[in-house]
């Protein structure tokens, strides 16, 4: 390979790995055709969350244009979320929940295995749902920073927890992301992303820094705190509870936001 071609090939590897991202992390339409490359998806987790929270602030505008309340422009919101990304993240926090509520810690990763689901994980998708819905009705302003914030921040918690602790099981849904990222310089790329769009919202409204430093303080710390709890009860990481770090962190993001706007 020339020197010419090298950064051409690098260019169109990072290409393929961000259209495998989005095609594995959601729903949207991705040709079949196209040749992706699913090696390292997780570096790219955040950055397609940002897409999901921007393409959601995008409709939630799009509604209050046609003047639909609030409530209802929240909960459908909330069902497009969960439609974008196929209900991957909601899955692995419910089967999460079937796993935890096991009182032998041995059962639990075989309750998580377990494709049938439990009280407890339908209580759980009650709760984080609830929770969304209720906040972002809450939010009567600045929606679209809230929902860009959550489903980042909820996406960076995934890769810390992928980077930290260890993973749990020889296969799975997630067992892939651990080869591929192991170091804690995978980090630097998402947190950078996220710390320059709050300093680019600072910029452009300076009279939201307060705003901003409460997102950035309160999403690294929920998303570091979920990925730790979920690490004490199990001793390490699954792809469901990738999900459930996710989907947790953002529907805590979410509450907390309230309390800001």
């Amino acid at each position: 390979m020339t020197d010419d071609s090298a950064p051409k090939f690098h260019l169109l590897r990072a290409a393929k790995t961000a259209l495998g991202a989005i095609a594995f992390y959601t729903c949207l339409p991705i040709p079949h055709h196209w040749s992706l490359n699913f090696q390292g998806i997780a570096r790219w987790a955040t950055a397609v969350g940002l897409l999901i929270g921007g393409l959601l602030g995008l409709l939630d505008l799009g509604l209050q244009y046609l003047t639909m309340p609030v409530l209802v422009r929240s909960a459908v919101i909330v069902g497009v979320w969960l439609a974008l990304t196929g209900g991957l993240h909601l899955d692995g926090a419910m089967d999460t929940a079937d796993g935890l509520a096991v009182l032998d810690p041995q059962r639990r990763l075989e309750v998580m295995a377990d494709s049938r689901t439990g009280a407890f994980g339908v209580m759980a998708a009650v709760i984080i749902l609830l929770l969304k819905v209720t906040a972002l009705t809450s939010l009567e302003a600045d929606r679209e920073i809230a929902l860009i914030a959550a489903t980042g921040w909820g996406r960076w918690g995934q890769l810390v927890a992928i980077v930290r602790y260890p993973y749990l099981k020889p296969t799975g849904k997630g067992a892939f992301h651990k080869p591929a990222i192991r170091s804690s310089w995978d980090i630097l790329p998402s947190t950078g992303l996220l710390l320059g769009l709050s300093g680019l919202v600072c910029y452009l409204q300076p009279n939201h820094w307060r705003l901003i430093v409460g997102i950035t303080l309160g999403g690294a710390s929920l998303a570091l705190v979920t990925g730790a709890w979920f690490h004490h009860q199990l001793g390490g990481h699954t792809g469901d509870t990738y999900g459930a770090v996710v989907e947790w962190t953002e529907a805590f993001l979410l509450c907390g936001l309230t309390m800001l706007v």
